[in-house]
Order: structure tokens, then sequence, then C-alpha cells
């Protein structure tokens, strides 16, 4: 049980720790939170992807009297439980703040009932939190429809070039597809920030909450994956990696991943879902420099960087809706729309040459063929041309000079 005084003294350190801290980069999708009456605004993403500073961001639009902000990681509040949330309740009544702001409150059971008595009463609701499945399970059990969720990345190119305070060239956006977007290690460039960082989320995201008491299997399959990405995977060729784990817990390993905006992946288009299911998938990393960090190769493969790039700004658009094509040539990305209908292709290469050209060229031409679409994009490097082919048109883009 935690005092509701102790509550009171919680808050009032966090809130001048939050005054001290310098004023960060204002993120680009601050404009898409703003709350809707009788909906908790909900913020997931990578921990420490920067989700409290868009918070506290989002929180500077009102006046201070009627916000009240609280972090449940605090060391200060362990023990907190479902019980606790009735002196918080009477303490947010003490101070008659309408506008509450609380932080990964998903480690206390029970707190999606919490917010939906606070929503019910006419408080305006934001939280945040590490894990997808805040939008699955806790969400669709007593939030179902009284949700509005907004995801959060780290750094995009853009925010990566204002908070360094640098130009954009092609040097600099290769160091970004090196260093990532995560604004803690960006700040320092020390690996070990990205390692305790990964080291974080195994443990406290997906073993303590999912109850996995042997992590050497759970660690090999995320330094495997993170080391490959843009490279194809099945479950099955994975459980050797994995310590011989059964197929089934190397699925829900790689889905706790993905709920913790670790990897993501996308399968093979096909029109039948049986068949995208059945073929191996793509993996991605959510952000390069935890890649990097992880990677047993002492170069950087900055073609699989750019592809990785290319992926994350579709991703943030469009997700659920990306696929790669397989024929006889391959193509990265398929875009479709809400009823499984390609709109646009993406190939990515980090240069066109002699001996890459008819592959790349290939491999979109007949996905341009094959999904019956007259454009497509090819984007690498440095390279900017407009191709016309049979099938229609083909642009030939900078990576650094445009956004998907």
């Amino acid at each position: 049980m935690i005092l509701k005084a102790h509550i009171e003294q919680v808050v009032l350190n966090q809130s001048r720790q939050n005054i001290s801290k310098k004023d960060e980069i204002q993120r680009e999708n601050i404009d898409v939170v703003h709350p809707v009456d009788g909906f908790a605004s909900i913020i997931t993403g990578l921990r420490r992807c920067g989700k409290s500073t868009l918070m506290q961001q989002v929180a500077r639009r009102y006046p201070k009297k009627e916000t009240l902000s609280l972090n449940f990681e605090d060391i200060n509040l362990i023990g907190f439980d479902a019980d606790d949330f009735k002196r918080l309740y009477a303490f947010i009544n003490d101070t008659g703040c309408k506008v509450l702001f609380f932080d990964e409150i998903q480690i206390v059971d029970g707190w999606e009932v919490f917010v939906h008595q606070l929503l019910r009463e006419g408080y305006t609701v934001f939280v945040t939190g590490s894990n997808a499945s805040m939008l699955s399970v806790e969400l669709g059990t007593n939030l179902t429809g009284r949700h509005i969720s907004t995801e959060m990345f780290p750094f995009s190119y853009s925010e990566y070039l204002t908070y360094l305070k640098k130009k954009s060239s092609k040097s600099c956006f290769m160091q970004y597809l090196a260093d990532g977007g995560m604004p803690e290690y960006l700040a320092s460039k020390d690996k070990r920030i990205l390692l305790s960082l990964l080291d974080d989320i195994l443990i406290r995201d997906i073993a303590i909450r999912h109850g996995i008491r042997n992590v050497d299997p759970l660690r090999k399959l995320t330094s495997y994956l993170l080391t490959n990405i843009a490279k194809p995977y099945t479950a099955n060729r994975l459980t050797s990696v994995a310590d011989d784990i059964a197929v089934s817990s190397v699925l829900e390993y790689i889905a706790y991943l993905r709920d913790a905006y670790l990897i993501d992946s996308v399968g093979q288009y096909a029109t039948n879902v049986r068949t995208t299911q059945r073929n191996p998938k793509k993996v991605y990393a959510i952000d390069s420099g935890i890649s990097n960090a992880v990677s047993l190769s002492q170069t950087d493969d900055f073609g699989r960087l750019l592809e990785n790039h290319v992926f994350l700004n579709l991703r943030k658009k469009h997700k659920g809706h990306i696929f790669y094509y397989q024929g006889n040539g391959e193509c990265d990305f398929v875009v479709t729309d809400s009823h499984n209908k390609p709109s646009s292709l993406y190939q990515v290469c980090l240069e066109l040459t002699d001996d890459n050209m008819q592959r790349e060229i290939g491999g979109l031409r007949e996905a341009m063929n094959q999904l019956h679409l007259s454009s497509g994009t090819i984007v690498t490097l440095s390279d900017e041309d407009h191709l016309d082919v049979p099938e229609g048109t083909i642009e030939i883009v900078k990576a650094y000079d445009r956004t998907f």
C-alpha cells in the first residue's frame, strides 16, 4: 500500500525533475496527439524513444495548474497496485487537475479500469506505454472504443538533423543510418547505452511480463534477428538459433519483440492470406542503431540499413499494409490499401551499377506487371533519374531527400 501523501510527494518530485530538464526538440508527430472528449490518448513506442518528452510537450499546451503528471516507473512507486489507484484518485480530486498524464501506467494491473473511470468523469487522459499489447489485450477489455492511439518512433532523419544541429548531406545521412535515432545514444554515442536499453527491454518488457525464466534463447534469437535486418526468416529455421526451442516458442518470442517495438516484419504479398503466412518473412529493426550495436559485423552494411530506413518510413504510414514481392525477381516493398490491393512499389539499393541494374529494375518491372501498377520507385543513396519502361514509369530518388 502506498499512502496518498507519498503519492503527492512523488508527483512533486517528478514535476521538479521535468522542469529542470532542457527543452528537447519538438517531435514531428506532436500535432496528431490531441484529446477527444471521452477518449484516452495512448502513446506507445520503443522504450526511451521520446514518448515522455512528447507527452511533456503536449502538457505545455495547457495551463500548468490544470495538469498532473505521474511516471509509474519511479522507484518510489514500487509496490503500487490496483488498490492504490483509489488513493491516487483522491489526490487528483484534491488538486482539481482535469488533464492527466500517466507514463508507463500499464505496469500496474487494472490500469485500464482506472482510466475508464476518469474518462467517465470528464477527465482528459494521456497515457504512454512501451508495449503494443496495450492496444490489444488490456485496451480490448475495459477501454474498447474509448482510446485513440499514436505510435512513437526514434528520431526521423529530419529530427536527427535538428537534434544534432546539422545540415543534410550524403555523409550525414549515412551516419544517421548507422546511428539510428535514440536520443540518449545520440547525446553520447556510447553503444553501452543501446545495449543496456536492449537488456532492459528483454528483461522488463518481455521476460518478466511473460514469465520467461530462461532468457538465453530469447537473447540469441533477438541478436540474430537484429543482426540480419532486411533478410528473410522462417520460424522453423530460427529454432536452431535459439537453443532448439519449439517453433511455437519462436513465434511467441517474435511476437513479444514486435510488441516491444524492437523489430517488425513483412510477409510476401499474395491475394491469399495463408500463402502470405506460409512463406518467409523479412525482418526489420525499429532502430538501426540498436541493430548495429548488437551486430557481429565489423562493417556497416549500408544497403540493408537503407532498406531498413525505407521500411520505417513506410511503416509509420502504412502499418499492416506492407509486403515484399517474390516471383522470378524480387521487389522490396509492396504497399497495399485497406482492401489488400497494391497501391505502390518500392525497390531499394545503395546505388545502381552495371552489376545490379538488370536485377533491381527487372524485379520492379515484374512486380509492376504482375500487380497491375503503372509506376514504381527505386530508392538509392544518391542517384536520381526517370525511366520510361513498357509497364509505365520508374522514378529513381535519393533517400535523404524524400519521405515515403
